[in-house]
């Protein structure tokens, strides 16, 4: 066991691990979101430790006996034809005392791109992709902490030119013994890229991350929350808009500027590094979960500044009985609409 937790750490920090965020590194389509549940829950989904497979794919460390023989289908059906979908299957092996699993996503942006000259003149079609497979493993320690690993072969072509490369996402997961309160660490998306884009041997950056959540469930009320801290690693995760005039509660009156104040702008990047979000759990069994995330970067960055949005705001539900669940999630990423998500699940022996 000892010998396992030292790879963990090992691998945290075998790589070069600069902290970049959304926009500026490759391989962006890793932090979309893979099932219905996570897309329900505010996109980020790590702390909480049950038998939903699709969980596994963010926080290997949640892997656990209880998902042996699953298989979870998940698809996005994102606006002009995009396609996200995620598959995986686990199984246990009481023999190692680990939990493996496998998992593929694809991301499908189209074959009819339209290719233009700095014109603007049609120069017939292309087509781009980005697919990444997993495979990891966890294993429980003391029956109340779990220590998981994914690795991650990651391909991309855009319109000729393709990448490849090697991620990694290690995880710590801890539970009370009540069952109701868990926490995790868990670092996500490090490790390299191999084969670059061009050839002028200019490496773009992974998208890592760290991140901490913990969830909560209520004693007397069926109703679980999480709350997330992202980028753990870097503090300013602001976007630089010289163009931009945000409506901050707080303005530097004293200089009679509109411009935002120190303070103002302290709280708005502290609030951004959260995600929260809620389960209301229906029925003996739970079977009936209501989602609700809500998710501050994500609404920062992707609002308008004239009209009132559902940016940042997710909701679904999941449905679950003793060999099949389907969940359904909603993510809204602007005033025209959002991103349904669905997500299937069955158990093979």
């Amino acid at each position: 066991m000892r010998r396992l937790l030292s790879w963990t750490f090992a691998l945290l920090f075998c790589f070069n691990l600069s902290a970049q965020v959304g926009g500026i590194s490759a391989y962006e389509f890793l932090n979309l979101p893979n099932s219905a549940t996570v897309a329900g829950l505010g996109v980020h989904h790590i702390s909480v430790r049950n038998d939903d497979l699709s969980l596994a794919a963010r926080n290997p460390s949640l892997l656990n006996r209880e998902m042996h023989g699953q298989v979870v289908l998940s698809h996005g059906f994102v606006p002009a034809g995009i396609h996200n979908s995620y598959l995986a299957y686990a199984r246990h092996r009481d023999d190692l005392n680990l939990t493996l699993q496998a998992g593929l996503q694809y991301v499908g942006y189209g074959s009819d791109l339209v290719r233009r000259d700095v014109t603007g003149q049609a120069m017939g079609t292309f087509s781009a992709s980005d697919f990444a497979v997993t495979v990891g493993a966890a294993r429980e320690i003391e029956e109340r902490l779990s220590v998981g690993v994914n690795m991650k072969v990651i391909g991309s072509q855009l319109a000729g030119y393709g990448s490849f490369g090697l991620g990694f996402d290690a995880g710590l997961f801890y539970r009370d013994t009540s069952g109701r309160f868990g926490i995790t660490l868990l670092a996500r998306n490090f490790g390299r890229q191999l084969q670059h884009y061009t050839d002028d041997g200019f490496r773009e950056p992974m998208p890592f991350e760290l991140q901490v959540g913990l969830s909560r469930e209520l004693k007397y009320l069926p109703f679980r929350f999480s709350i997330i801290y992202r980028y753990l690693d870097r503090w300013n995760i602001l976007y630089d808009n010289p163009d931009a005039n945000d409506d901050f509660i707080l303005i530097n009156e004293a200089e009679g500027s509109t411009d935002p104040g120190a303070g103002a702008v302290f709280f708005d990047n502290l609030a951004r590094h959260f995600v929260f979000n809620g389960e209301l759990l229906i029925g003996k069994q739970r079977n009936l979960s209501l989602r609700l995330g809500y998710n501050h970067g994500l609404r920062r960055e992707l609002r308008l500044t004239e009209f009132r949005s559902g940016a940042g705001y997710s909701f679904g539900f999941g449905w679950r009985t003793r060999r099949f669940r389907i969940s359904y999630g909603r993510t809204t990423y602007h005033l025209g609409g959002g991103v349904n998500q669905l997500g299937l699940g069955t158990i093979i022996r």
